[in-house]
């Protein structure tokens, strides 16, 4: 049997496989509003065969958003739009879960394809805020939150997890990593405070862990929690692995189920090693060191090397990205591959191979 499609159980969630759809931004919204594009663009990969869909990084703040494009959860007219697409997902037999950010001082920035440089306001753009006024790479610098600030950010992640709850998703994920504003207090590279959420260890990881507690505090006792982290900065002196594990051994006691392991977006000019399953180790010691189900994320686009990873126990979900906006129905390839049995859809059922 292939360990790449059996079930897995967090809490009282079971998803058919070990097939998830990472979120990739799709800078398609407006106002902060699903449209069409996001219909047809994840119910096709839950049509696909994808186990667990993690709708893009949505805004819990206007200000949040990296461009004007992004999905939001921020006010309440954001949810029907939004309980459509879950809708659908479900309706295709995957599960719907949906990731909470803040984009901090990577926000503000022009669409996905665009030239990315900070927007002036006459462009749409407004002020960025991160735990300290320093700029991402060429970006605009950005204000640095005061304890009021803070507060904000904590409260918006909440209510936008019951807005999400309202919506229908079955999971839901914090986004503390790639440079984002939670990553950013985390990092000592770009959090220079003297305060009480900045300085050591245990002040640099508080607003990560004082939002896992908000956001744990208004979900179902049986809805997963999951929050993703980059592992490393890939720069000396920055954030590292060392520092996750210890870190994911803390959110384990607050209530986090999953951690969804990818590394770097920090800083602009980090000398990444990229290359087919690089950032797998990094989800691995995670899930030995801190004891916490992880998924595997970074170039994973054979059916062999998702199997290989989820049945030498190097991660519970293999999160596949590009591949997935290449190919949406990537999963029942992989399971024909696999000599793996899965339902197809009925009304494509006279395109499924027939076994040899």
């Amino acid at each position: 049997m292939s360990a790449l499609f059996a079930p897995f159980t967090l809490r009282d969630l079971c998803l058919p496989n070990r097939i998830g759809m990472p979120p990739m931004c799709q800078y398609s919204a407006c106002e902060g509003v699903a449209n069409d594009w996001h219909v047809q663009h994840y119910g096709s990969r839950a049509v696909g065969g994808v186990g667990l869909v993690i709708v893009e990084a949505t805004a819990v703040l206007a200000e949040g958003r990296i461009s004007p494009g992004d999905l939001g959860l921020w006010h309440d007219e954001q949810v029907e739009p939004l309980a459509r697409v879950v809708r659908l997902i479900e309706g295709q037999g995957a599960v719907p879960a949906i990731q909470l950010a803040h984009a901090g001082r990577k926000a503000s920035v022009g669409l996905g394809w665009e030239a990315q440089r900070t927007l002036t306001p006459a462009e749409g753009g407004w002020t960025a805020v991160a735990p300290s006024p320093l700029a991402f790479g060429t970006y605009a610098a950005p204000l640095a939150l005061d304890a009021g600030g803070i507060w904000r950010v904590v409260d918006a992640f909440a209510a936008a997890a019951r807005r999400a709850v309202r919506a229908g998703f079955r999971a839901v994920e914090i986004h503390a990593a790639h440079g984002y504003l939670l990553h950013q207090f985390l990092s000592p590279l770009s959090n220079l405070r003297d305060d009480g959420y900045g300085g050591d260890f245990a002040g640099r990881t508080r607003l990560v862990r004082e939002v896992v507690a908000a956001v744990r505090a208004v979900l179902p006792a049986g809805m997963p929690l999951l929050i993703r982290l980059s592992a490393t900065d890939w720069v000396e002196g920055g954030w590292d692995v060392e520092q996750t594990v210890e870190l994911c051994r803390l959110l384990k006691e607050d209530g986090v189920d999953l951690v969804d392991v990818s590394t770097g977006g920090l800083v602009a000019d980090a000398k990444i090693p990229a290359g087919p399953g690089f950032q797998v180790p990094f989800a691995t010691r995670i899930r030995s060191e801190a004891g916490l189900p992880v998924a595997a994320v970074g170039l994973i686009t054979e059916a062999a090397q998702a199997e290989a990873i989820v049945a030498n126990g190097e991660a519970d979900l293999v999160l596949v990205g590009r591949e997935l906006l290449r190919n949406p129905f990537w999963p029942l390839q992989a399971a024909q591959a696999l000599g793996a049995e899965v339902a197809w859809p009925k009304q494509y059922l006279r395109a499924k191979p027939v076994a040899r």
